[in-house]
Formats: structure tokens, sequence, C-alpha cells
């Protein structure tokens, strides 16, 4: 049976008259990357922020929180000593190099002198960014402060790395490279939580996948085993509406879903060749054919779309 790292029951987290987390249960198994999908206000960031004890959950006398074989209510450092956390915004010092950002948090650790420095080596080459080690922090990139940000979390060589948006508003390429690394750390051992409101980053590097709107888990499972249990294969979207009438009836019978916007209208079916034969009786360029993806999943779940009002 596979070790589990984290396991929450009935978390309820709230701010005054606001429930960001409400009744969230879940666990984490080792070695495996577990995220969090949902909309900013989703409850993401705030559940995890429990987990490493920079927030108190409500006291609720159903909850149970243990991560790494420990309460963060009562054993936050335990945890934290543990663990490496990147969290959502860049607060790295800007007024050091790339090098003294990494020497200035190994003391946090206790690590000697001589460890520390094989460590920082050693990450600064596993995050590509040795050839900045004396670049000033505020020179850096958006993505190379994100790669030293991910780079500080493992001086101390966790078991356990919580990430919140570790990828946000950065571009593909770089995405790409940090969604590599995350792979590499999984190989080595490293168990991974994170938050995302990215579907392609969810779907990529996501072993299990927890879907949250309005502080509520909505669903869970493995991304491609939810997506083929929940949503029809193919999906075509008719971005000019004044043609979806016209597109509904050359279906002819066929079966399908509509999702509809004031935008677009969003068909989906399990047979893709109906989809296609239909398309041809409207113009090329009102229509849009494609797989069905983690947005269609959400849209399903919550009536919305995962960015709506991003």
């Amino acid at each position: 049976m596979s070790e589990i790292v984290i396991e929450v029951e009935h978390l309820y987290k709230s701010y005054a008259d606001t429930m960001a987390v409400q009744d969230l249960s879940f666990r984490v198994t080792a070695q495996q990357c577990h995220a969090f999908l949902g909309p900013n206000g989703a409850g993401k960031t705030t559940a995890m922020k429990v987990l490493y004890g920079k927030a108190k959950p409500d006291d609720h006398p159903e909850t149970r929180i243990n991560v790494l074989g420990y309460d963060p209510r009562l054993q936050e450092l335990k945890i934290k000593t543990l663990s490496g956390v990147v969290p959502q915004e860049d607060n790295l010092d800007l007024e050091l190099n790339v090098q003294q950002n990494l020497q200035i948090f190994s003391k946090f650790y206790n690590l000697s002198r001589a460890h520390a420095q094989r460590q920082i080596d050693y990450l600064l080459e596993f995050m590509e960014l040795t050839e900045k080690r004396k670049s000033q922090v505020r020179e850096l990139s958006g993505g190379m402060k994100r790669r030293l940000i991910i780079a500080r979390s493992l001086l101390n060589n966790p078991s356990l790395l919580i990430m919140d948006e570790p990828t946000t508003g950065l571009d593909p390429q770089v995405r790409q490279l940090i969604w590599d690394k995350l792979r590499e750390l999984m190989r080595g051992g490293v168990t991974i939580l994170l938050s995302t409101h990215y579907m392609e980053e969810a779907y990529q590097i996501a072993d299990v996948l927890t879907i949250m709107d309005k502080g509520r888990k909505i669903m869970e499972g493995a991304p491609r085993e939810l997506l083929e249990s929940q949503v029809e294969g193919h999906v075509l979207e008719v971005t000019d509406l004044e043609y979806s009438d016209q597109f509904e009836s050359a279906m002819d019978g066929s079966p399908f879903r509509k999702e509809q916007s004031s935008q677009r209208a969003i068909y989906y079916a399990a047979d893709g060749s109906a989809l296609e034969q239909a398309a041809g009786h409207i113009p090329r360029e009102s229509f849009i054919m494609r797989k069905s993806n983690l947005e269609d999943l959400f849209l399903r779940a919550t009536g919305r779309h995962l960015n709506e009002g991003q």
C-alpha cells in the first residue's frame, strides 16, 4: 500500500464572513504530483497555507490534518523542516544576488557553510541558474525568479514540495522547463502538491487532480480518467452564433450535448465524425473542432469556465 504523505479531513477556513475553504478532504500519496485545479478564489492557496502553518483552520470538531506525520496546528516547525514551499508571490531579496539569496535561506536549516555551498552549487545547476550566480535578483526575468524560488525550496532536501501557482505568468518554454524539473524531482522520491489554474499544467504533470470551486472540492481523480468518464471526447465550438441553429439541424438526430455562452455554442459528442460532418454545413471560419480538455470538465462540473472573469 502506498504511503500517505498528506491526509486532510473536513477542513474549514473562513475569513470574517467569507468561507474560503469548506469541508475539504483529500489525500496525497508519496512520490506523486497532486494538483488543486480551480479559478482564483477557489480556496487553493488558503488550503495550502493551512498545511504548512501559515494559516490556522477554523476550529471544527471533525477536522483532521496530517502532513508528514505531524499536525500543522501543533507542529508547524517540524513540517517546515521536512518540506519545501514555493509561494505564489516572488518574495526574494532584491538587494542580494542569486547565490546570496540561497545562502541567507540556508541558515534557517542550520546547514554548515560547506554543506550549504555544495547544495547551492547543485541546485543552481539543477535549475539552470549557474551562470546567474552573481546576478542581482532585480535583474532576473520572471522565469528565472521562479526557478530561484524553487531552488530555495529545495535547500533542505525536502520529501514534500508544496507549490502555489508555480508557473503563473511564465512563457510556455519556461513553464515546460519547470514541468520537466518537477518530473525529475518526483523520480527522485519527492512528493508534490501544487495549485494551478492552468488546465494544461494539471493535465501534464498531475497524477491526481482535485478540482475546486468556491472553497469546495467538486471532483477528484486521475485527470485522464476524469475526462473519459465525465466529458464526451469530441468538441466543436461554434464561434459565430448566427450559425448554431444551422449546425444543430445538420446533426440530423445524432446525439450531442450543448453548452452556450453569450459568445459561443459548444457541442460535445462521443462521435467526432458526426460533428465533423455537420460542420461541413457552416462556414469554416465559424467553428473550431478539438478534443475535450479539463476546461470542458470544469464547465461540466460547475456551469462556468475555468478562468471566467479573470
